[in-house]
Protein backbone atom coordinates (compact mmCIF):
# COMPACT_ATOMS: atom_id res chain seq x y z
CA UNK A 1 0.00 0.00 0.00
CA UNK A 2 1.27 3.45 -0.88
CA UNK A 3 1.81 5.96 1.93
CA UNK A 4 -1.03 8.14 0.58
CA UNK A 5 -3.43 5.18 0.49
CA UNK A 6 -2.41 4.15 4.01
CA UNK A 7 -2.92 7.72 5.24
CA UNK A 8 -6.39 7.97 3.65
CA UNK A 9 -7.28 4.51 4.96
CA UNK A 10 -6.40 5.53 8.52
CA UNK A 11 -8.41 8.77 8.21
CA UNK A 12 -11.38 6.78 6.87
CA UNK A 13 -11.12 4.28 9.76
CA UNK A 14 -11.17 7.14 12.27
CA UNK A 15 -14.09 8.75 10.43
CA UNK A 16 -16.08 5.49 10.66
CA UNK A 17 -15.06 4.70 14.23
CA UNK A 18 -16.44 8.02 15.50
CA UNK A 19 -20.04 7.13 14.53
CA UNK A 20 -21.94 4.88 12.13
CA UNK A 21 -21.53 6.00 8.52
CA UNK A 22 -23.15 5.05 5.24
CA UNK A 23 -21.08 4.22 2.18
CA UNK A 24 -22.39 7.44 0.62
CA UNK A 25 -21.04 9.45 3.60
CA UNK A 26 -17.64 7.81 3.21
CA UNK A 27 -17.54 8.43 -0.54
CA UNK A 28 -18.37 12.10 0.02
CA UNK A 29 -15.65 12.46 2.66
CA UNK A 30 -13.03 10.71 0.52
CA UNK A 31 -13.93 12.92 -2.44
CA UNK A 32 -13.56 15.93 -0.16
CA UNK A 33 -10.07 14.62 0.66
CA UNK A 34 -9.38 14.49 -3.12
CA UNK A 35 -9.11 10.70 -3.36
CA UNK A 36 -9.40 9.15 -6.84
CA UNK A 37 -12.32 6.87 -7.79
CA UNK A 38 -10.13 3.76 -7.66
CA UNK A 39 -8.80 4.73 -4.24
CA UNK A 40 -12.32 5.36 -2.96
CA UNK A 41 -13.49 1.91 -4.08
CA UNK A 42 -10.43 0.21 -2.60
CA UNK A 43 -10.81 1.98 0.75
CA UNK A 44 -14.54 1.21 0.96
CA UNK A 45 -13.81 -2.46 0.20
CA UNK A 46 -11.26 -2.62 3.00
CA UNK A 47 -13.59 -0.82 5.42
CA UNK A 48 -16.29 -3.41 4.68
CA UNK A 49 -13.80 -6.26 5.25
CA UNK A 50 -12.71 -4.76 8.57
CA UNK A 51 -16.37 -4.22 9.55
CA UNK A 52 -15.98 -0.45 9.91
CA UNK A 53 -18.95 0.10 7.63
CA UNK A 54 -22.16 -1.92 7.52
CA UNK A 55 -25.22 -0.36 5.91
CA UNK A 56 -27.68 -2.54 7.85
CA UNK A 57 -26.12 -1.50 11.15
CA UNK A 58 -26.11 2.12 9.94
CA UNK A 59 -29.83 1.99 9.02
CA UNK A 60 -30.73 0.60 12.46
CA UNK A 61 -28.72 3.24 14.34
CA UNK A 62 -29.94 6.05 12.06
CA UNK A 63 -33.63 5.17 12.41
CA UNK A 64 -33.59 4.87 16.19
CA UNK A 65 -31.37 7.93 16.63
CA UNK A 66 -33.49 10.20 14.45
CA UNK A 67 -36.66 9.18 16.27
CA UNK A 68 -35.20 9.60 19.76
CA UNK A 69 -33.08 12.71 19.33
CA UNK A 70 -34.53 14.58 16.36
CA UNK A 71 -38.16 13.46 16.85
CA UNK A 72 -38.49 12.40 13.21
CA UNK A 73 -41.31 10.19 11.96
CA UNK A 74 -40.96 7.12 9.76
CA UNK A 75 -41.58 8.98 6.48
CA UNK A 76 -38.77 11.46 7.08
CA UNK A 77 -36.42 8.67 8.18
CA UNK A 78 -37.20 6.68 5.02
CA UNK A 79 -36.57 9.73 2.83
CA UNK A 80 -33.25 10.49 4.54
CA UNK A 81 -32.07 6.88 4.20
CA UNK A 82 -33.02 6.86 0.50
CA UNK A 83 -31.01 10.07 0.08
CA UNK A 84 -28.01 8.15 1.46
CA UNK A 85 -28.72 5.37 -1.08
CA UNK A 86 -29.39 2.71 1.55
CA UNK A 87 -31.06 -0.40 0.03
CA UNK A 88 -34.80 -0.78 0.72
CA UNK A 89 -34.27 -4.02 2.65
CA UNK A 90 -31.96 -2.28 5.13
CA UNK A 91 -34.38 0.64 5.41
CA UNK A 92 -37.14 -1.77 6.42
CA UNK A 93 -34.81 -3.50 8.91
CA UNK A 94 -33.90 -0.10 10.38
CA UNK A 95 -37.55 0.89 10.72
CA UNK A 96 -38.21 -2.46 12.40
CA UNK A 97 -35.93 -1.34 15.23
CA UNK A 98 -38.35 1.46 16.11
CA UNK A 99 -40.59 0.48 19.02
CA UNK A 100 -44.26 1.24 18.23
CA UNK A 101 -45.01 2.51 21.76
CA UNK A 102 -41.98 4.81 21.68
CA UNK A 103 -43.06 6.05 18.23
CA UNK A 104 -46.59 6.89 19.38
CA UNK A 105 -45.34 8.49 22.61
CA UNK A 106 -42.93 10.64 20.60
CA UNK A 107 -45.76 11.79 18.34
CA UNK A 108 -47.96 12.52 21.37
CA UNK A 109 -45.15 14.57 22.91
CA UNK A 110 -44.67 16.54 19.69
CA UNK A 111 -48.39 17.27 19.39
CA UNK A 112 -48.78 18.30 23.03
CA UNK A 113 -45.70 20.55 23.07
CA UNK A 114 -46.60 22.47 19.90
CA UNK A 115 -48.54 25.68 20.54
CA UNK A 116 -50.93 26.63 17.76
CA UNK A 117 -53.55 29.34 17.40
CA UNK A 118 -56.77 29.22 15.45
CA UNK A 119 -60.42 30.15 15.51
CA UNK A 120 -61.70 26.61 16.03
CA UNK A 121 -60.54 23.22 17.27
CA UNK A 122 -60.58 21.96 13.69
CA UNK A 123 -58.16 24.70 12.52
CA UNK A 124 -55.82 24.07 15.48
CA UNK A 125 -55.92 20.31 14.94
CA UNK A 126 -55.26 20.78 11.22
CA UNK A 127 -52.18 22.84 12.02
CA UNK A 128 -50.97 20.18 14.46
CA UNK A 129 -51.43 17.42 11.88
CA UNK A 130 -49.54 19.44 9.25
CA UNK A 131 -46.73 19.93 11.78
CA UNK A 132 -46.61 16.19 12.50
CA UNK A 133 -46.51 15.41 8.76
CA UNK A 134 -43.65 17.90 8.35
CA UNK A 135 -41.77 15.96 11.04
CA UNK A 136 -42.35 12.77 9.05
CA UNK A 137 -45.26 11.23 10.93
CA UNK A 138 -48.35 9.78 9.25
CA UNK A 139 -51.35 12.14 9.12
CA UNK A 140 -53.87 9.44 9.99
CA UNK A 141 -51.90 8.50 13.11
CA UNK A 142 -51.77 12.15 14.20
CA UNK A 143 -55.54 12.50 13.68
CA UNK A 144 -56.19 9.37 15.76
CA UNK A 145 -54.11 10.77 18.61
CA UNK A 146 -55.83 14.16 18.46
CA UNK A 147 -59.26 12.49 18.50
CA UNK A 148 -58.22 10.40 21.50
CA UNK A 149 -58.46 7.06 19.69
CA UNK A 150 -54.90 6.14 20.64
Amino acid sequence: MTPLLEFLMEKARNFCAYQERSIEDIKAKLSQWKASEDTVEEIIGKLKEENYVDEERFARAFAVGKLRYNKWGRNKIIYALKQKQIPDLYIQIGLGEIDDDEYINTLKAILSSKKVTGDSDYVRQNKLVRYAVQKGFQADLAWKILKGEI
